[in-house]
């Protein structure tokens, strides 16, 4: 009996769809993530089992590095050039266009404003390596810290959040020196920011 012959044929997909759908999905992708700025130093955040989220607007984040010094960062470009102009009425110093713009897109910030002027005249590259060895006075003599709260509260209104984010290493003095100058300024609401424990439950589930 002679074999019948099926004639083969090329498998044809059309990947116009498959093509158009990832696309699509890589530019909404692309303009809904946030992007996180780099921070001058980092630091090893104490662990709790607390999963409160901190709101991605409207937020004043204080750093707090294991030697007790202060960093600060602002959202919002307009935000942080009005913080600024403000602080530097306060110290008497004339801003360029230039160096407000370079501070709107700047990491955390932590220079005394008597410095201001003189670090941002380095490079960048400069910029990061002697950020993480300054900060922001929160002494008694010169409180930098409250003026900037104060100059961000400014700017940003009631709505502003403040999260304290500290080294599990960081002397306890220096974060009740911040906490301090928050209660000074009226400010007993702030988030502290952790690192997930995980919990272990036992068989019964608790």
């Amino acid at each position: 009996m002679a074999k019948i012959q099926v004639k083969k044929k090329d498998t044809w997909i059309d990947m116009t769809p498959m093509s158009d759908v990832m696309v699509l999905l890589l530019t909404f992708f692309m303009l809904t993530s946030t992007f996180l700025k780099p921070e001058p130093l980092t630091v090893s955040t104490p662990m709790s089992v607390s999963e409160i989220k901190i709101p991605e607007k409207n937020i004043l984040s204080v750093l707090i590095s294991p030697e007790g010094k202060v960093f600060l960062d602002l959202d919002g470009p307009a935000d942080r050039i009005a913080a600024l102009e403000r602080m530097a009425s306060n110290y008497k110093l004339e801003l360029t266009d230039k160096e407000k713009y370079e501070f709107s897109i700047a990491t955390s910030f932590g220079v005394k404003m008597q410095y201001f002027k003189q670090f941002m005249a380095f490079s960048e590259d400069k910029q990061k390596a002697e950020l993480p060895k300054l900060g922001v006075p929160t002494d008694s003599t010169d409180n930098q810290f409250k003026g900037w709260v104060l100059a961000a509260r400014e700017a940003k209104g009631d709505k502003m959040v403040i999260a304290i984010k500290a080294d599990a290493k960081t002397p306890y003095p220096a974060i009740k020196e911040v906490m301090s100058s928050l209660q000074d300024l009226k400010l007993n609401r702030y988030n502290l920011i952790t690192s997930l424990r995980e919990v272990e439950l036992t068989p019964s589930g608790k």
